[in-house]
């Protein structure tokens, strides 16, 4: 199913979702791509769009200017300003700031982070405001990567074939 200009979908198992603004409820969705994106009880391999806000959704690849995940689950949420209240993302990226509310997050990159009560394995950011619990920092991240390239190493070196 293809789409222009305004769309408002509820309850349908989809394929392209293409439009200016894209509404969809209750459904699943291969891809969508639009400006305004809002998509609720949605699971969706791909979505982007310039505006995009997932309520209670499930996304592989999330990518956008403008995002707003809120009890949402995707698998790599890229773009400019994100925003990710109470959900999970194992791989965070954005240009400019991401806010984390009560979430679950794998790797989380950007300018700015802006968090209150989350918890990430790694950070990678040039200024924190709030509360974050990580598993690795930058020191023991580098320590846990030269111990992972010494075994390497010297696995490399038992197992050389002449």
């Amino acid at each position: 199913m293809k789409y222009k200009e305004e769309s408002k979908i509820e309850k349908g198992d989809l394929d392209l979702i293409e439009g200016e603004f894209v509404n969809i409820k209750q459904s699943t969705v291969r891809a969508v791509e639009g400006g305004h994106i809002e998509l609720q009880q949605v699971g969706a391999l791909s979505i982007d769009g310039e505006r995009v806000e997932v309520t209670q959704g499930a996304a592989a690849i999330l990518r956008g200017h403008d995002i707003n995940m809120n009890q949402s689950i995707s698998a790599i949420s890229a773009a400019d300003n994100l925003s990710v209240n109470f959900s999970l993302s194992p791989v965070s990226i954005s240009r400019e700031q991401t806010t984390a509310n009560n979430s679950a997050i794998g790797v989380m990159a950007a300018r700015n982070i802006k968090s209150e009560n989350t918890t990430a394995f790694l950070v990678l950011t040039n200024k924190i405001e709030g509360d974050v619990t990580t598993v690795l920092d930058w020191k023991s991240a580098l320590a846990l990567g030269a111990v992972f390239g010494g075994i390497w190493g010297f696995l490399s070196l038992l197992f050389r074939r002449k």
